[in-house]
Protein backbone atom coordinates (compact mmCIF):
# COMPACT_ATOMS: atom_id res chain seq x y z
CA UNK A 1 0.00 0.00 0.00
CA UNK A 2 1.53 3.31 -1.08
CA UNK A 3 1.89 6.47 0.88
CA UNK A 4 0.36 9.68 -0.40
CA UNK A 5 2.27 12.84 0.35
CA UNK A 6 1.17 16.40 -0.26
CA UNK A 7 3.15 19.50 -0.92
CA UNK A 8 2.63 22.25 1.63
CA UNK A 9 1.98 24.62 -1.24
CA UNK A 10 -0.68 22.45 -2.89
CA UNK A 11 -4.11 24.05 -3.19
CA UNK A 12 -6.32 21.47 -1.45
CA UNK A 13 -9.99 22.01 -0.75
CA UNK A 14 -10.52 21.19 2.96
CA UNK A 15 -13.95 19.67 2.30
CA UNK A 16 -12.58 17.16 -0.24
CA UNK A 17 -10.87 14.53 1.91
CA UNK A 18 -8.71 11.94 0.24
CA UNK A 19 -9.85 8.35 0.94
CA UNK A 20 -6.50 7.66 2.62
CA UNK A 21 -7.27 10.50 5.08
CA UNK A 22 -10.63 9.00 6.09
CA UNK A 23 -11.20 8.10 9.76
CA UNK A 24 -11.17 4.29 9.52
CA UNK A 25 -11.64 1.32 11.84
CA UNK A 26 -10.11 -2.01 10.85
CA UNK A 27 -9.20 -5.39 12.29
CA UNK A 28 -6.49 -7.79 11.23
CA UNK A 29 -9.02 -10.57 11.97
CA UNK A 30 -12.06 -9.07 10.19
CA UNK A 31 -12.40 -7.74 6.65
CA UNK A 32 -15.02 -5.03 6.10
CA UNK A 33 -18.24 -6.94 5.35
CA UNK A 34 -16.20 -10.02 6.21
CA UNK A 35 -16.76 -12.81 8.65
CA UNK A 36 -16.45 -12.45 12.42
CA UNK A 37 -14.22 -15.41 13.31
CA UNK A 38 -15.92 -17.97 15.55
CA UNK A 39 -13.31 -17.58 18.27
CA UNK A 40 -14.76 -14.13 19.10
CA UNK A 41 -18.31 -15.46 19.46
CA UNK A 42 -20.21 -17.71 21.84
CA UNK A 43 -21.10 -20.24 19.15
CA UNK A 44 -19.73 -23.69 18.53
CA UNK A 45 -16.37 -25.35 18.44
CA UNK A 46 -13.35 -23.07 18.33
CA UNK A 47 -14.78 -20.30 20.48
CA UNK A 48 -12.63 -18.69 23.14
CA UNK A 49 -14.55 -17.39 26.13
CA UNK A 50 -15.36 -13.72 25.63
CA UNK A 51 -12.18 -12.74 23.80
CA UNK A 52 -12.37 -9.39 22.02
CA UNK A 53 -10.95 -9.05 18.49
CA UNK A 54 -8.01 -6.78 17.69
CA UNK A 55 -9.00 -3.34 16.40
CA UNK A 56 -6.96 -0.56 14.79
CA UNK A 57 -7.94 2.93 13.67
CA UNK A 58 -6.43 5.53 11.42
CA UNK A 59 -6.74 9.28 10.82
CA UNK A 60 -8.35 10.33 14.08
CA UNK A 61 -10.01 13.70 13.41
CA UNK A 62 -8.19 16.82 14.57
CA UNK A 63 -9.59 18.11 17.87
CA UNK A 64 -10.44 14.64 19.21
CA UNK A 65 -10.15 14.56 23.01
CA UNK A 66 -11.26 10.95 23.50
CA UNK A 67 -12.60 7.95 21.60
CA UNK A 68 -15.51 5.66 22.46
CA UNK A 69 -16.48 2.31 20.93
CA UNK A 70 -19.87 0.58 20.70
CA UNK A 71 -20.20 -2.93 19.27
CA UNK A 72 -23.67 -4.32 18.55
CA UNK A 73 -25.31 -7.33 16.94
CA UNK A 74 -27.57 -5.22 14.73
CA UNK A 75 -29.64 -8.23 13.58
CA UNK A 76 -30.69 -9.47 17.02
CA UNK A 77 -34.37 -10.47 17.04
CA UNK A 78 -36.68 -9.25 19.78
CA UNK A 79 -39.08 -12.03 20.85
CA UNK A 80 -41.84 -9.41 20.65
CA UNK A 81 -41.19 -8.56 17.01
CA UNK A 82 -38.67 -6.22 15.36
CA UNK A 83 -34.89 -6.38 15.33
CA UNK A 84 -33.34 -4.71 18.35
CA UNK A 85 -29.56 -4.19 18.41
CA UNK A 86 -27.85 -6.27 21.12
CA UNK A 87 -24.96 -4.46 22.80
CA UNK A 88 -21.82 -6.62 22.79
CA UNK A 89 -19.21 -4.11 24.02
CA UNK A 90 -18.96 -0.49 25.18
CA UNK A 91 -15.53 1.10 25.67
CA UNK A 92 -14.92 4.72 26.71
CA UNK A 93 -12.01 7.00 27.59
CA UNK A 94 -9.78 5.69 24.81
CA UNK A 95 -6.94 8.22 24.45
CA UNK A 96 -6.70 9.60 20.89
CA UNK A 97 -2.94 8.89 21.02
CA UNK A 98 -3.68 5.13 20.97
CA UNK A 99 -4.07 3.50 17.57
CA UNK A 100 -5.35 0.06 18.57
CA UNK A 101 -6.92 -2.31 21.06
CA UNK A 102 -5.10 -5.65 21.05
CA UNK A 103 -6.85 -9.03 20.78
CA UNK A 104 -8.17 -10.10 24.18
CA UNK A 105 -8.07 -6.53 25.53
CA UNK A 106 -11.47 -6.81 27.24
CA UNK A 107 -11.17 -6.82 31.04
CA UNK A 108 -7.36 -6.47 30.85
CA UNK A 109 -6.90 -2.69 30.54
CA UNK A 110 -5.17 -2.38 33.91
CA UNK A 111 -2.97 -5.44 33.29
CA UNK A 112 -1.79 -3.95 30.01
CA UNK A 113 -1.26 -0.59 31.75
CA UNK A 114 0.24 2.57 30.26
CA UNK A 115 -2.23 4.59 28.19
CA UNK A 116 -4.64 1.63 28.30
CA UNK A 117 -5.10 1.83 32.10
CA UNK A 118 -7.55 4.78 31.92
CA UNK A 119 -9.86 3.07 29.44
CA UNK A 120 -13.19 1.98 30.89
CA UNK A 121 -15.46 -0.79 29.67
CA UNK A 122 -19.19 -0.33 29.92
CA UNK A 123 -21.98 -2.83 30.45
CA UNK A 124 -23.22 -4.96 27.58
CA UNK A 125 -26.78 -6.29 27.27
CA UNK A 126 -25.87 -9.24 29.50
CA UNK A 127 -25.56 -6.54 32.22
CA UNK A 128 -21.84 -7.19 32.74
CA UNK A 129 -18.83 -5.10 31.70
CA UNK A 130 -16.64 -6.25 28.82
CA UNK A 131 -16.94 -8.10 25.50
CA UNK A 132 -19.61 -10.77 25.31
CA UNK A 133 -21.48 -11.97 22.25
CA UNK A 134 -24.92 -13.55 22.31
CA UNK A 135 -25.52 -17.00 20.87
CA UNK A 136 -27.12 -16.24 17.53
CA UNK A 137 -30.02 -18.44 16.41
CA UNK A 138 -29.05 -18.23 12.73
CA UNK A 139 -26.07 -17.21 10.62
CA UNK A 140 -25.87 -13.87 8.84
CA UNK A 141 -25.98 -11.62 11.91
CA UNK A 142 -24.11 -8.36 11.35
CA UNK A 143 -21.91 -7.02 14.11
CA UNK A 144 -21.36 -3.27 13.90
CA UNK A 145 -18.19 -1.84 15.45
CA UNK A 146 -18.59 1.95 15.68
CA UNK A 147 -15.75 4.15 16.92
CA UNK A 148 -16.67 7.72 17.89
CA UNK A 149 -14.18 10.60 17.89
CA UNK A 150 -15.35 13.07 20.55
CA UNK A 151 -14.53 16.73 21.16
CA UNK A 152 -14.77 16.43 24.95
CA UNK A 153 -14.06 13.93 27.74
CA UNK A 154 -16.91 12.44 29.75
CA UNK A 155 -17.27 11.07 33.27
CA UNK A 156 -20.19 8.67 32.99
CA UNK A 157 -19.94 7.15 36.47
CA UNK A 158 -19.38 3.52 37.36
CA UNK A 159 -22.09 1.85 35.29
CA UNK A 160 -21.63 2.95 31.70
CA UNK A 161 -24.18 1.66 29.19
CA UNK A 162 -24.60 2.24 25.46
CA UNK A 163 -27.68 4.42 26.08
CA UNK A 164 -25.90 6.52 28.72
CA UNK A 165 -22.92 6.98 26.40
CA UNK A 166 -24.97 7.92 23.33
CA UNK A 167 -26.99 10.45 25.35
CA UNK A 168 -23.83 12.06 26.77
CA UNK A 169 -22.00 12.34 23.44
CA UNK A 170 -24.92 13.85 21.51
CA UNK A 171 -23.53 17.01 19.89
CA UNK A 172 -19.90 16.05 20.65
CA UNK A 173 -19.19 13.56 17.83
CA UNK A 174 -16.64 14.91 15.34
CA UNK A 175 -16.13 11.64 13.50
CA UNK A 176 -17.36 8.05 13.25
CA UNK A 177 -15.59 5.00 11.87
CA UNK A 178 -17.57 1.80 11.25
CA UNK A 179 -16.55 -1.81 10.68
CA UNK A 180 -19.16 -4.48 9.91
CA UNK A 181 -18.52 -8.20 10.48
CA UNK A 182 -20.93 -11.05 9.76
CA UNK A 183 -21.41 -14.13 11.93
Amino acid sequence: MGTISRSKTANICPTMANASDEFRLTSSSIDHEGKLPRKYTSDGQGTQKDISPPLEWYNVPEGTKTLALVVQDIDAPDPEGPLVPWTVWVVINIPPSLKRLPEGFSRKEEEIGGDYAGIKEGYNDFKVPGWRTPKVPSSGHRFEFKLYALDDEFDLGNKVTKDKLLEAIDGHVIGEAVLIAVH
